[in-house]
């Protein structure tokens, strides 16, 4: 399926809603130590080293509000950014697949996250990151099957677009958007994006925009 067109009123939306002043809120390791529902939430996970961090700090146009490192596994909390009217909180989520730490720790994140997922009100939608020069893989399969059993919302971004030759990444949206089709708590079209190079960032934008319109209808 072909990537969502947006109107020029939605990418403007967009646009203004991450022009807000973000600031961090707060880092959790346990279910516990997640910080009040406030608002709405939306959350981006990925294989270790996809781009989370980048993505989000192109988002909201801070070059260093999410922290960014090469070493895989680098996120291992739950991060918490909000936008000045806290109106919404995007939310960093660790990186599964191959990381630089412990089993233990890794496990660790694991029931965080599932914890997250399960009794989170007001997360709205998660962003499944992919790297666009791998597509999808066992693991991402993993997780979305996951979001497939907590019934949560999520949508495919494909990071890193601007390093692969556009015919490439027009058949790994396909394929994708192919395999999405089996997956019940999918949105169905996937949208490519390159922190580096800024494509695709304002349609993400709009995307979360529009999510936030529709909730209030």
């Amino acid at each position: 399926m072909p990537a969502p067109a947006f109107t020029t009123s939605e990418i403007g939306a967009g646009r203004i809603l991450f022009a807000a002043d973000w600031r961090f809120v707060a880092a959790a390791s346990s279910a516990a130590s997640l910080p009040a529902m406030k608002g709405a939430e939306v959350a981006f996970v990925g294989r270790s080293n996809v781009g989370k961090s980048s993505l989000i700090n192109a988002l909201t146009n801070r070059n260093s509000l999410a922290r960014t490192s090469r070493t895989p596994g680098r996120t291992q909390e739950l991060v918490f950014f909000a936008a000045d009217d806290d109106r919404v909180t995007l939310v960093d989520m660790p990186g599964y697949g191959y990381a630089a730490a412990p089993k233990a720790k890794v496990a660790a994140w694991t029931a965080l996250i599932h914890a997250y997922l399960r009794g989170r009100a007001n997360l709205k939608r998660v962003y499944v990151l992919v790297d666009a020069r791998r597509g999808l893989a066992t693991a991402d399969n993993e997780v979305l099957e996951t979001l497939d059993a907590a019934a949560v919302s999520y949508q495919v971004v494909f990071t890193k677009a601007d390093e692969v030759k556009p015919a490439e990444l027009a058949a790994r949206l396909a394929a994708a958007a192919a395999a999405l089709g089996q997956h019940p708590a999918a949105f169905p079209e996937t949208l490519a994006t390159s922190a580096h190079s800024g494509t695709g960032i304002p349609e993400l934008r709009a995307a979360i925009a529009r999510l936030l319109a529709e909730q209030r209808m």
